[in-house]
């Protein structure tokens, strides 16, 4: 690659560094064609750039952003993990990738909104349930009152009537 080509990139991985909410680094070592399709394709899925990139240039594209603190686990062959939109599912896939008890997948670190993660809490990041479930959870937590209120306003009238009907069979009883 001649010095051209390596700006380009490496302004275009800054650009991809800007927009992200969170980065993991990973280490491909000992994957065979299989996984690493099967991986890429997760990853797809989960709308996820995965790119093994230079270090060298890595380094280049992280400073001054909030990735910079990575710089010392670009060490060795270093995958690349962007997430713009959504960190769990990142972290849920590329955690089921580095749980393969070959070790052929290992995670060395991430960022999560400027803050660095070391592979337990990236194990944490992936054991939150997803962002579908968490917001059913708060809106479910946020009808509750409103659902008891009816209930106890509908039980009002309905004690009334059984009340009413219970003295309406007593007179008729009599």
């Amino acid at each position: 690659m001649n010095r051209t080509v390596k700006q380009e990139q490496v302004e275009l991985m800054r650009e991809k560094l800007k927009r992200a909410q969170a980065v993991f680094l990973a280490d491909f070592r000992g994957m065979n064609v299989e996984k690493a399709t099967t991986l890429r394709n997760e990853l797809r899925a989960a709308a996820v750039d995965y790119k093994v990139f230079k270090n060298s240039l890595l380094e280049l594209a992280a400073k001054e952003t909030d990735f910079e603190c990575l710089q010392p686990y670009l060490a060795g062959p270093t995958a690349v993990a962007i997430s713009y939109d959504d960190p769990v599912a990142a972290a849920k896939v590329l955690s089921k990738f580095a749980k393969v008890p070959q070790g052929a997948f290992v995670l060395k670190a991430g960022v999560l909104s400027g803050k660095l993660l070391d592979v337990a809490q990236i194990q944490a990041l992936a054991d939150l349930p997803s962002r579908e479930v968490l917001l059913a959870k708060m809106l479910g937590s946020l009808q509750a009152p409103a659902t008891n209120f009816v209930g106890v306003l509908a039980a009002i009238p309905g004690s009334f009537v059984r009340v009413l009907d219970a003295i309406r069979a007593k007179k008729e009883g009599n």
